[in-house]
């Protein structure tokens, strides 16, 4: 039961009573406050008991967003996801999101407030340097904060999700980067003596992922048959270097390797025993493929900066080091192989989406198809 009081402010508040404390002889009271009218506080009090007789209530709490994101809900989701999925997460919400947001009650935050924080991350987002974040940088943020906020309604932490109402800026696709088949073969000659030349030459052959190829493993390539397997992956959590796994079930796949690679793969295989015989006891064997020369991981971070080094020694046009997985793509599917073909060695979950990506057909490959079609058509008279 309640009663409505009109409070010395002027706003209204409904006080339920509760059940009498033996200790004291009194009878608990919870206010609610801050209505304008004694109407408002009625209907307030009518939702409340409306929402405890369907089970969707949620109990008043001052607990701030920090407190929720950083004790309750981090917490919670380590070890349910991968580990590099909850770094993402963590660092958005101990550099980004709670610097800005953590001081707010859980309950008392709006669509609003999101908004004006997505508009000065587009303003001046950026940790490092000036200038905003991408629409894209805060399309994560937000997925970061929609999921967390999916667990507090779901905890009963919260009434209702208010990222779903949130507007969020519009990211849009930026133009795809790559190297010709002219510029992978001036690459591959350029660093021939590069101690890690076969990594270079895989990557440009086959378009593995950067943590598909620091994983690799020799018990998951098959020189004989000329064949490799992608089981395994390495990345960056934090600082630390970890083994993870392919995120996706299309990601575990086999991918046949020409005659050139293996030549070259095999070269590596000798040069590496070396190296291990140099070492003795001192060399760590983690059966990797591409590594240090004491046998322990390479750091993917370093592998990236490697790349841009020799990229702009080489004189070519920079691009990202998952450029190069675009760059052998576009050459696959301008070589005429089968879009599908192309998406099962690049590890795609379906077809679609190598065809989304690579939707833009170059200028030669457009009127290539042009002539071939006509001349299907019309014979000796396209000529």
């Amino acid at each position: 039961m309640a009663s409505f009081v009109k409070r010395p402010n002027g706003k209204w508040a409904y006080v339920v009573t509760g059940a009498r404390d033996p200790s004291t002889g009194r009878y608990g009271q919870r206010w609610v406050s801050g209505f304008r009218t004694k109407k408002e506080a009625t209907e307030a009090y009518e939702r409340e008991m409306a929402d405890r007789r369907s089970g969707r209530h949620v109990a008043p709490s001052k607990l701030t967003l920090s407190e929720f994101l950083k004790s309750r809900w981090l917490p919670a989701i380590e070890g349910t996801i991968r580990a590099t999925t909850f770094d993402h997460h963590r660092y958005r919400v101990e550099r980004t999101i709670v610097p800005a947001l953590g001081h707010l009650p859980l309950q008392q935050l709006t669509p609003d407030d999101l908004e004006r924080f997505y508009s000065q991350l587009l303003k001046n987002g950026r940790l490092r340097g000036s200038g905003g974040l991408s629409p894209q940088s805060i399309r994560h943020i937000h997925a970061t904060i929609r999921r967390a906020l999916n667990d507090a309604v779901r905890w009963k932490l919260a009434q209702y999700n208010v990222a779903i109402g949130a507007r969020i800026p519009r990211a849009t696709q930026p133009e795809m980067k790559t190297w010709s088949p002219e510029q992978l073969h001036t690459f591959i000659d350029h660093v021939r003596d590069d101690h890690l030349f076969a990594a270079w030459f895989l990557v440009c052959t086959t378009g593995l992922r950067r943590g598909e190829l620091l994983g690799l493993t020799w018990s998951a390539l098959d020189l004989e048959e000329g064949s490799l397997r992608v089981v395994k992956t390495i990345v960056n959590v934090g600082w630390r270097i970890v083994p993870s796994e392919p995120k996706t079930q299309k990601g575990r796949r086999s991918i046949a390797l020409d005659g050139a690679t293996v030549a070259v793969l095999k070269e590596h295989r000798t040069r590496q025993l070396e190296e291990r015989l140099a070492w003795t006891e001192a060399y760590e064997d983690h059966d990797l493929v591409f590594c240090r020369e004491n046998g322990t991981p390479l750091n993917p971070e370093t592998f990236t900066l490697t790349f841009k080094r020799l990229a702009a020694t080489a004189e070519l046009p920079p691009i990202r080091l998952h450029d190069l997985r675009h760059s052998y793509a576009t050459a696959a599917l301008a070589a005429g192989v089968p879009v599908k073909v192309v998406s099962d060695r690049l590890g795609h979950a379906n077809v679609g989406i190598t065809s989304d990506l690579y939707m833009h057909v170059p200028d030669e490959m457009d009127r290539a198809a042009a002539e071939r079609v006509a001349d299907a058509i019309l014979g000796t008279r396209a000529r």
